[in-house]
């Protein structure tokens, strides 16, 4: 019997933990490559008039991005609110170079190289 209620209980416990994690864990930035980017243009917005009448607005951002090693990548990402202009912004890229997600940043959590290659 106390061996039974063990076992029961190590496998409520152990799906407890799997239930905790999959509810925190971002699959849009596990194991992503990272790219820095400052918002110092204009979105373009697109909207779209839903069944309902409301307007949906979806802001669009094709900037340079650079990665660690202070390489370019064009990069071209929505958002759907306009970000804080001249925002620096941490991006989540996959294998091809699509953003997934993103986080905003302060300069300084920017490598060095990068944010020269920023500013210039």
């Amino acid at each position: 019997m106390k061996k039974t209620t063990g076992v029961i209980g190590g496998i409520v416990i152990v799906f407890i933990v799997a239930v905790i994690l999959l509810i925190n864990i971002d699959f849009n930035r596990l194991g992503k490559e990272n790219a820095y980017v400052q918002l110092n243009e204009e979105p373009r917005v697109e909207e779209e008039t839903l069944e309902s009448g409301e307007v949906m607005k979806r802001y669009w951002y094709e900037l340079p991005a650079y990665n660690k090693k202070g390489k370019v990548i064009a990069v071209e990402f929505s958002a759907s609110r306009a970000l804080r202009e001249d925002a620096y912004l941490m991006l989540y890229l996959d294998d091809s170079n699509e953003v997934t997600s993103y986080d905003e940043v302060k300069e300084s959590d920017i490598p060095s190289e990068v944010i020269e290659k920023i500013k210039s």
